[in-house]
C-alpha cells in the first residue's frame, strides 16, 4: 500500500495540532483528511475480502480483477472521489 496524498496531509495536521491549536480551515481539512482515509480504508479491506473469497472459491478471472482494482486505488484517492 502506497502513501496517499491524504495520509500526507493527515500527518502534517497531525503535527501542526501538537505544537498548536489547528486554524479553522486547518480542522475542516483534519476532518475531512479522516473521512477520506475512512473510506479508502472501507474500499481496501472490501476489496481484500472479496479476493480472499476469490481464491478460495477458485475464481481466477474475478481475483485477477479484483487485483487490478487494489492497484489502481493504491496512490490514488478513493474512486467515488473521482466521479
Amino acid at each position: 500500500m502506497s502513501l496517499l496524498p491524504i495520509h500526507e496531509r493527515l500527518a502534517e495536521l497531525w503535527l501542526l495540532r501538537s505544537k498548536r491549536p489547528l486554524t479553522d480551515a486547518e480542522d475542516a481539512d483534519f476532518e475531512h483528511c479522516l473521512a477520506a482515509n475512512a473510506m479508502y480504508c472501507r474500499q481496501m479491506a472490501h476489496l481484500y475480502n472479496c479476493s480472499l473469497l476469490a481464491s478460495m472459491t477458485s475464481d481466477t478471472e474475478w481475483q485477477h480483477e479484483i487485483c487490478s482494482r487494489i492497484e489502481k486505488l493504491n496512490g490514488l484517492p478513493p474512486t467515488s472521489w473521482r466521479r
